[in-house]
């Protein structure tokens, strides 16, 4: 399946110069624990870092730096991990398992932000998987009862 159709399309953005305060603000209002900087390139948004929770507990909080003063940019992850939304599953998990990210912006073709995919969806998609194979043993237990009688 393609990481297109498993990805969240609505994504929490920022600019590089929006204050880790408002960025904190904005992942409580909406209820994540990232956002994706973008920037503005031939008429679509580009990502070019993501800042989580824990970056932001690490690298603001616990060197008890001023939130409303720094901002994203500052503290955004260096190297972006990516993929494209043709990526199939299998191949985009060991890629983020390779590249050590939880999270990754996921990318059109012209490597526009097209979503977000994160481990948790994939669990998700593993647990529905998972249920349908157990569903699907006990239909044959089921059956096979049925026609033993």
């Amino acid at each position: 399946m393609p990481i297109g159709e498993l990805c969240v399309r609505q994504v929490v953005i920022a600019s590089r110069d929006t204050s880790v305060l408002d960025a904190a603000r904005l992942m409580r209002h909406h209820h994540v624990g990232d956002i994706v900087v973008t920037e503005e390139s031939n008429g679509r948004r580009v990502p070019v870092g993501i800042v989580t929770d824990r970056d932001m507990v690490l690298e603001v909080l616990a060197e008890e730096l001023d939130p409303r003063r720094i901002s994203v940019g500052d503290i955004m992850t260096g190297e972006l991990v990516t993929v494209r939304e043709s990526e199939e599953t299998l191949p985009a998990i060991q890629y983020m398992r390779a590249k050590g990210v939880r999270r990754v912006p996921v990318v059109s073709g012209d490597g526009g932000l097209a979503g977000i995919l994160a481990v948790d969806d994939l669990l998700e998609l593993l647990a529905e998987e998972m249920g349908e194979l157990a569903k699907l043993i006990a239909r044959e237990q089921k059956r096979e009862a049925e026609l033993r009688r």
